[in-house]
């Protein structure tokens, strides 16, 4: 992974999400803003690999509606204001649109939310996979999905007598873990999607035998499997089919989770290797971390004869995802039908919302993302403080192992990050405080 640096992104912990949304349904969705046709290269014919620029400009160019009594389609809104704002869009399509995106600045940018419709170009230029230069870009990409497709028939399109024992358990306990892959989402029981998952994860875990396969990075395919759905698929998770994708879509689909996947825990691998020493750290430091920040919740849980292991293990294993990915969308639509203005609140449950705005955050933090996990779960974990005080230990398990975040939405989250970002700050630069 390039070496990324945290940047606060002006995350204000007194401001409202305001769902603003593209594409255009309403005058309060409005927005003039597209993103960038950056295209290839002058004379380059189109590439096989279906560049990230073409692709990006096809969903850039979705029509406005003048219809004022539709519902706005709830994975086109981009949750958030500071995700949403105008000045921000026009940022990122000026960053975007570089002849060489400069990543510090998109880092910055991506850190406080980017916005749906461009976050797959973004992910894959802050990961490193697609380089900065634009007019290499495509090339780069095509070079890269036919690598990963010469590693499957390598190593996943073969007969289990050409594999070791190791090697076929491993397959197995894969192929177990699949189905229990975002279990609430429909879409992911889909046999498709789980045979690509088990593409991705096994292809993976061969190239990467320091670690091998570790049950929980079954969760971390999931947010770049959704990103990148989204480029070739339209509306809401839940109306997906895999119909509507040919096989070279599904082929590039998985090409680039699988390396944005490497990417991503190139600078973790300690999180998942034998014992998993990075997260048996990461755990101390937490418990280290609340008995510094909030010393009343941190004498209850020792009291009541709570390991931090039994809840924040999961946390770092699968980075939160478990957590947040099943979030609802709260928002207000306002309908127009002369002389009156209406107005309606609508919740949804829309997957992966906010375990997606969560990973802009990740990805732009870079190399430094171990460490500000630390303060995330801090953060995380103090938001129930008040409740936690209150409980005993069994129900402080049930409570923990149940978190009610499933009726968050964006602003929930900047609280948790704008509170990480204020404790890491404040406490980076003195190492002491998480030594007994």
């Amino acid at each position: 992974m390039i070496i990324g640096r945290s940047f606060p992104g002006k995350v204000l912990l007194s401001q409202r999400s305001e769902p603003l949304s593209r594409p255009v349904y309403s005058s309060i969705f409005d927005r003039d803003e597209d993103e960038p046709n950056e295209g290839s290269q002058e004379g380059e014919g189109p590439s096989p690999g279906n560049s990230i620029d073409n692709t990006s400009a096809k969903k850039s160019n979705c029509p406005s509606t003048s219809s004022t009594n539709s519902l706005p389609d709830a994975q086109g809104i981009v949750f958030g204001a500071r995700a949403t704002d105008s000045a921000r869009i026009a940022k990122f399509t000026e960053e975007l649109s570089r002849p060489a995106v400069i990543l510090d600045k998109l880092r910055e940018l991506a850190w406080s939310g980017a916005p749906p419709y461009m976050r797959p170009n973004i992910w894959r230029l802050l990961l490193g996979y697609a380089p900065p230069n634009k007019y290499r870009r495509n090339g780069v990409l095509t070079m890269k999905r036919l690598e990963y497709v010469e590693y499957v028939s390598q190593y996943y399109d073969i007969p289990d007598s050409d594999r070791v024992d190791e090697e076929i358990d491993m397959l197995r306990q894969i192929a177990v873990d699949c189905p229990r892959t975002a279990p609430d989402v429909t879409f992911f029981q889909n046999p498709q999607i789980q045979k690509s998952l088990e593409r991705i994860l096994y292809t993976w875990s061969i190239r990467h035998p320091a670690s091998g396969y570790v049950q929980g990075i079954n969760d971390l395919v999931t947010p770049f499997l959704v990103v990148f759905l989204s480029e070739h698929l339209e509306g809401n998770i839940d109306t997906w089919s895999m119909d509507d994708l040919s096989p070279q879509d599904i082929s590039n689909i998985e090409a680039d989770c699988y390396w944005c996947l490497s990417k991503f825990l190139d600078g973790m691998q300690d999180l998942y290797t034998f014992a998993q020493p990075g997260i048996q750290r990461l755990v101390f430091r937490l418990k280290e971390l609340v008995r510094r920040i909030d010393e009343p919740l941190s004498k209850q849980i020792e009291e009541q004869g709570l390991e931090f292991l039994q809840f924040s293990f999961r946390w770092f294993n699968c980075l939160l995802i478990r957590e947040v990915c099943l979030a609802t969308l709260d928002f207000v639509i306002h309908i127009h039908i002369k002389p009156k203005l209406l107005s309606c609140h609508i919740t949804l449950q829309v997957p992966f919302h906010l375990a997606t705005r969560l990973w802009d955050t990740y990805l732009a933090e870079g190399d430094y993302l171990p460490e500000f996990l630390l303060y995330i779960a801090a953060s995380f974990l103090l938001t129930w403080s008040a409740k936690l005080q209150k409980l005993d230990f069994q129900e402080m398990v049930m409570f923990l192992q149940h978190l009610p975040t499933r009726t968050w939405g964006h602003h929930e989250l900047e609280m948790v990050l704008s509170r990480a970002y204020m404790w890491h700050t404040m406490f980076k630069s003195s190492p002491s405080h998480l030594t007994s």
